[in-house]
């Protein structure tokens, strides 16, 4: 590969890393050919995309990609990587990994060699769980919406259940007097 290839592969990585603000660096080193179009086919179902990428291209594109990923060149970047892009969320990979673990019996694989979500990095294997349990964006301005609403409903409800014994009360005074 040339230098003027490797940088347009670079270049279009970057880019890459741009647009998608999550990102999994797996190893699936020892997946059957089988195991692989498998776990291609269920990214696609997902609207997630996968790339087998090396290492060192994978270094000098996030060196490119605003924010600190330095952590990931010491861990995450050894060995087979391949990487899953997803645009829209940061547990759609996370879930996606662990689904196709459970399909294929006593396989561990791929295994999470590092993510980053919005910028923020996760490492290691044991950050999956982790990973699947993270709200998006969306479910936590849903759960801030309700939680403020709560108050309001109480308040109203109870002025609007209140109102008609305050009307009654003001009636009934309004009658004595006259």
């Amino acid at each position: 590969m040339t230098r003027e290839e490797k940088a347009v592969i670079i270049g279009a990585l970057t880019q890459k890393f741009n647009e998608n603000p999550f990102f999994y660096i797996t190893d699936t080193s020892d997946l059957t050919v089988a195991e692989v179009n498998a776990l291609r086919r269920l990214c696609f179902e997902r609207g997630v995309e996968y790339r087998v990428i090396k290492n060192t291209l994978i270094k000098k594109a996030l060196e490119s990609v605003k924010g600190d990923y330095t952590p990931l060149h010491d861990t995450a970047l050894k060995g087979f990587s391949g990487v899953f892009f997803s645009s829209t969320d940061g547990k759609t990979p996370a879930k996606l990994i662990k689904e196709f673990r459970g399909k294929v019996k006593g396989n561990q694989k791929p295994i999470l060699k590092g993510a980053s979500i919005d910028s923020d990095l996760f490492i290691g294997n044991d950050s999956l769980d982790t990973l699947i349990s993270l709200k998006s964006k969306t479910e936590l301005v849903g759960e801030i919406i309700g939680l403020l609403q709560s108050p309001a409903k109480n308040v109203l409800s109870a002025l609007q259940s209140g109102g008609n014994k305050i009307a009654g009360i003001v009636k009934t005074l309004s009658e004595k007097e006259g």
